[in-house]
């Protein structure tokens, strides 16, 4: 198979396959264009950094340099990531095609780097941390971005249905394939309902407490009552 080509499912459509490193170091590329432009495009190490960061990552890695140069190769071959070569650098850096291969425009593009770094979100979410390499006026305008990603042939995102004990849709990105946000979600919903029994006795208590509040206070008025027959 053309390295370049997307396999295709069983009714011919096309479908993307990333392993889930694959999806971080673009998902990496493209924040770093945005957020430190002067150091990119990336070293190998500063990709590495950036694929094991602890913040703003959802799963957290712990990658090896070798595992990250490995799959660099295996994006190079598909055309997604370039290694560049820069006049007086003594390594070579890489870049992401996603803008080129995708025809993105930067809301877009930061849209769906957003969700390649930290999984399924709302739109509401996405707006409250893509702000540095996007700002959207609106989630109005976060959920336009989505749809035209959605709309793409293959799509790029993926509405999902809302979790249990929620009130917003989420979004996913497909560039793993739609069994891995298939599985994503099962957990997510899984963990949702674990939570539901949790959140309903919650409540429960925090009942009980404002009864028993109320009825301290009462005993309290009656007390104060009580004491001025005597003075």
């Amino acid at each position: 198979m053309n390295p370049e080509q997307m396999p295709a499912d069983a009714g011919g459509a096309p479908r993307f396959d990333l392993d889930p490193v694959e999806v971080r170091v673009l998902g990496v590329l493209a924040e770093k264009e945005a957020l430190t432009p002067d150091n990119y495009p990336l070293s190998l190490n500063g990709l590495t950094n950036g694929c094991n960061q602890l913040s703003s990552r959802d799963p957290v890695m712990s990658l090896g340099e070798d595992v990250v140069q490995d799959t660099l190769q295996r994006l190079i071959e598909r055309k997604l990531v370039s290694e560049v070569t820069q006049a007086g650098a003594r390594v070579p850096k890489y870049e992401h095609r996603m803008r080129i291969k995708w025809t993105l425009e930067q809301d877009k593009l930061a849209l769906l780097a957003m969700l390649m770094l930290r999984g399924t979100q709302t739109a509401g979410e996405i707006r409250a941390r893509v702000g540095r390499m996007h700002e959207f006026a609106s989630v109005a305008e976060v959920e336009t971005g989505l749809q035209f990603m959605i709309d793409k042939y293959p799509p790029l995102v993926a509405r999902l249905a809302r979790a249990p004990g929620t009130k917003e849709m989420r979004y996913a990105q497909l560039l793993s394939g739609e069994d891995a946000v298939e599985q994503q979600d099962a957990a997510t919903n899984f963990s949702a309902a674990g939570d539901a029994p949790r959140r309903d006795r919650l409540s429960q208590v925090e009942q009980e407490v404002a009864r028993l509040r109320a009825e301290l206070e009462g005993l309290a008025r009656q007390f104060e009552e009580f004491k001025k027959q005597f003075d």
